[in-house]
């Protein structure tokens, strides 16, 4: 292992989540960030602090980037894990203040091109809760590597 594979590098991330429901305009939201980019053995690790924009302040989101997967962990005041694999459904569980929900993610685009250096990431997918489809939703991020 490298000394740069175990080193969080500081980044700038602009992050874009649309969820789209029929019939009615996109809902978009749009944070720029500090962040941290850390290399792993298997890919990366895109890591920030939710803000009051989000409605998740106090809560900690990792984008785990293997390859052709990526797995998002939020931690603190909320707590879920989605995996997203294009062309797969994967279902897990969401925590929220009134108990846990089973959240169905079915992803139809994934792709990236990140590297130390930065890059793109573009996650498309729908989501259904308790096995009913809610919206699909889009997530756009730009990592910028801070010197």
């Amino acid at each position: 292992m490298t000394s740069i594979e175990s080193e969080k590098l500081p980044v700038l991330l602009s992050i874009r989540g649309e969820q789209y429901f029929d019939d009615i305009e996109p809902d978009a939201t749009e944070l720029m960030t500090d962040g941290t980019l850390e290399l792993t053995g298997d890919g990366l690790v895109l890591t920030y602090r939710e803000t009051e924009l989000t409605g998740m302040e106090g809560t900690t989101t990792a984008f785990q980037v293997q390859g052709h997967r990526v797995i998002l962990t939020r931690t603190g005041k909320v707590n879920s894990r989605m995996v997203f694999e294009e062309g797969r459904q994967h279902t897990s569980l969401y925590e929220t203040p009134f108990g846990e929900l089973t959240v169905d993610i079915r992803t139809s685009t994934l792709r990236h091109n990140l590297t130390e250096r930065g890059g793109l990431m573009e996650i498309r997918y729908s989501i259904a809760v308790e096995h009913t489809v809610t919206g699909r939703n889009c997530f756009k991020i730009r990592v910028r590597r801070k010197h």
